[in-house]
């Protein structure tokens, strides 16, 4: 690796704001915040929105689409298509 064009890779506390977890790692974010971390280190520290504490995905509310519903509400609105034989709109 060549010496001064890459930035300092370093432990940064990312905290979730949304579910008051914070994780310590390593990156090369900055921060002029820091944080005293459990081991009693000072680290800076970064704000984030989101993380897997908080994300639906990961914490299992995620909401899924009922695509069979979905046509079905289509349907009654609409009616059915005129290639299925149905009356539909003109």
């Amino acid at each position: 690796m060549q010496e001064d064009k890459h930035p300092a890779y370093r432990p940064v506390v990312f905290r979730d704001r949304a579910a008051g977890y914070a994780f310590l790692t390593r990156s090369t974010a900055t921060s002029d915040q820091e944080i005293t971390w459990d081991d009693g280190e000072t680290y800076p520290v970064v704000d984030v929105e989101i993380s897997s504490e908080s994300h639906p995905f990961y914490t299992g509310k995620a909401r899924t689409v009922d695509s069979e519903g979905r046509i079905a509400q289509f349907e009654r609105r609409f009616g059915s298509t005129p290639e299925s034989g149905g009356e539909g709109r003109a």
